[in-house]
């Protein structure tokens, strides 16, 4: 590709309004995400899901986040208008078919039900839309962060959209258990999805299309010509008009050595993140309440499913104050062993769901995992982007996805033939699996190299960005 040098230009610091403005669609992201992941389950088993299956219903989401989180960075690097900016077109449109996916999702069975043995295919399409649609509004917010702020700002850009995840996730956690307290109907005739959870979606709906208008109307991204300054590089137009969608391929072959390495840890923290969603709802009904494995209707199960919603806003709600620990602790001991110590906390807190047997007490398993989730979504990408260039931010962000959806897919494939086979339905044992596995991430974490403190870089990362410019 052929560039002319030109003087490089530093990226002014953003104030904490503007990156508060910049990130505020995530709240509406996640509180999809915290609906879905306390809910998706207890949907499908009350469709007429076996437990044993449930990993496979739960394989639409990571499918289409490793073919879609890509294509819609690469897309994103090279789109452009006055109008609309770089990113925002894809906030847009995410966020408007979600809003589609969340109210159809749990109304599978009224619409299902004019086609005798088609509840289940109508569910998963709706869940599969959903989850292709959030990643669409999603993985550009990601990408955000490393286009509009300096790269000493990285660790507070992405703390600050945790906090955010957090407080929108415990509001979609807690939505159902919040309806059922205020006399919304938590129990619906056999085959059908109670009225908690079917307003609670329509509400996450609103709210996701809300937060994301915020992010478009308060936002200005920065054009083509500053990129091009800040990017020390000034590359020709007609060079990158030829951009294709092919090209994603060669920047993976291209990715740095601390991405790869950044790309086991993820492997097994997500694994084990898989695992809680797909399976604690099943676990509190079998293990804390005694329920049988085959009960999806009762009154029972469905009081289960509340609890879970609200373990999950626990997390979600401890995710928010360690998030503010995130900056301090990293400045102090460095951003790995920060995140393995969050790890460590992940790993005991899902393993102690199987000795905590008082359900009253198991808000003490969600303070572990709190911090794990915290840890999870800032420190890897606080990590990353000073290996990353700037021209590439959207497609290295999306491919970076992989190592979140790969592991989702094998433990999607695997999770329940094992749930089924070895544990005889009984989940809360596969739980237990996922903690080991969130231990294993942290002990990994440790062995990363290349990874400075936000003030400074590393001469190995500075090598690897330098490579990859070189390269692009």
């Amino acid at each position: 590709m052929a560039t002319n040098k030109t003087k490089q230009i530093q990226k002014p610091a953003l104030s904490l309004t503007s990156i508060i403005n910049m990130s505020m669609g995530f709240l509406g992201i996640q509180m999809a995400f915290g609906l879905q992941n306390g809910n998706a389950s207890r949907i499908l088993q009350t469709l007429g899901a076996d437990v044993g299956h449930l990993s496979w219903f739960w394989l639409v989401a990571p499918i289409t986040g490793l073919i879609v989180q890509p294509i819609i960075g690469h897309m994103g690097d090279h789109t452009w208008s006055e109008k609309w900016g770089r990113r925002k077109p894809y906030f847009f449109v995410g966020a408007i078919l979600t809003a589609v996916g969340l109210v159809f999702f749990p109304n599978s069975a009224s619409i299902g039900v004019y086609l005798a043995g088609a509840v289940l295919l109508f569910a998963v399409l709706f869940l599969a839309m959903m989850d292709a649609s959030i990643n669409v509004a999603m993985e550009p917010f990601r990408a955000l962060v490393g286009d509009m702020l300096p790269k000493h700002q990285g660790t507070i850009g992405f703390s600050v959209q945790t906090i955010l995840i957090g407080i929108g996730a415990v509001i979609g956690s807690n939505m159902p258990a919040w309806l059922t307290a205020l006399g919304v109907s938590n129990y619906a005739p056999e085959g059908f999805v109670p009225n908690s959870v079917i307003y609670s979606f329509y509400i996450g709906a609103a709210i996701l299309v809300l937060t994301i208008l915020y992010t478009i109307f308060t936002t200005k991204e920065y054009s083509p010509q500053e990129f091009e300054a800040f990017s020390q590089e000034k590359d020709e137009i007609k060079e990158e008009e030829k951009a294709k969608l092919v090209d994603i391929f060669k920047d993976f072959a291209k990715m740095p050595s601390l991405m790869k390495s950044l790309g086991l840890v993820q492997f097994f923290s997500w694994f084990a993140l898989f695992t809680m969603w797909v399976y604690t709802t099943s676990s509190v009904a079998t293990h804390h309440f005694q329920l049988p494995t085959n009960d999806a209707t009762s009154i029972a199960y469905n009081n289960a499913g509340n609890l879970v919603g609200e373990l999950f806003g626990y997390y979600n709600l401890f995710a928010v104050f360690f998030a503010f620990a995130l900056i301090p602790l990293s400045k102090a001991i460095g951003k790995k062993q920060t995140h393995a110590i969050a790890l460590f906390c992940g790993g005991i807190g899902l393993i102690s769901m199987y000795f905590i047997k008082d359900t009253s007490l198991l808000w003490v398993s969600m303070l572990g995992i709190g911090f794990a989730w915290a840890s999870i979504l800032a420190m890897p990408y606080a990590m990353l982007i000073n290996a990353l260039p700037l021209k590439k931010m959207g497609v290295y962000m999306g491919i970076f996805n992989f190592f979140i959806v790969l592991p989702q897919i094998v433990n999607g494939i695997f999770g329940g033939p094992i749930v089924k086979g070895i544990f005889d339905n009984y989940a809360i044992g596969y739980v237990v699996v996922g903690g080991i596995s969130m231990i294993l991430a942290g002990i990994i974490s440790l062995t990363l190299k290349g990874v400075g403190k936000d003030e400074e870089q590393t001469q190995e990362t500075i090598e690897a960005a330098s490579q990859i410019e070189k390269n692009v």
